[in-house]
């Protein structure tokens, strides 16, 4: 039987929305968008959304009957939505330093077969 003092029947217009749920889910959703540019705004941006999301993930866990369900799922997709903006943007940045190491090693290959470079 159930109490009255069970989460199924507190008066959802007490519950609070978690903290810092809405902030997780709309850097997250940036870390997405700017992960093209060249990685690092991407990246800072999923860097603060997780860590965020991990202060939210503690404080819902110690009373979950005080939050909105709503809050605690926006934070869960904000989480889901920087975790893919960080490796993006980490893929991104690995990728930029291949190509300036490639781009590299193709202008200084180029440049040593020049009849003017001559070592002595």
């Amino acid at each position: 039987m159930e109490t009255l003092d069970s989460p199924q029947n507190l008066n959802p217009s007490l519950q609070i929305p978690l903290p810092n749920s809405t902030a997780v889910l709309v850097l997250g959703i940036l870390s997405i968008v700017f992960c093209w540019c060249f990685g690092v705004i991407g990246l800072t941006l999923g860097i603060i959304a997780l860590v965020l999301a991990k202060n939210a993930n503690k404080v819902y866990i110690e009373a979950p009957d005080k939050f909105t369900i709503s809050s605690y799922k926006n934070m869960n997709a904000g989480k889901i939505c920087a975790i893919i903006g960080t490796s993006l943007s980490g893929i991104y940045i690995i990728s930029v330093i291949i190509r300036l190491l490639f781009f590299g090693a193709l202008v200084g290959g180029l440049f040593s077969t020049m009849p003017w470079h001559t070592f002595k």
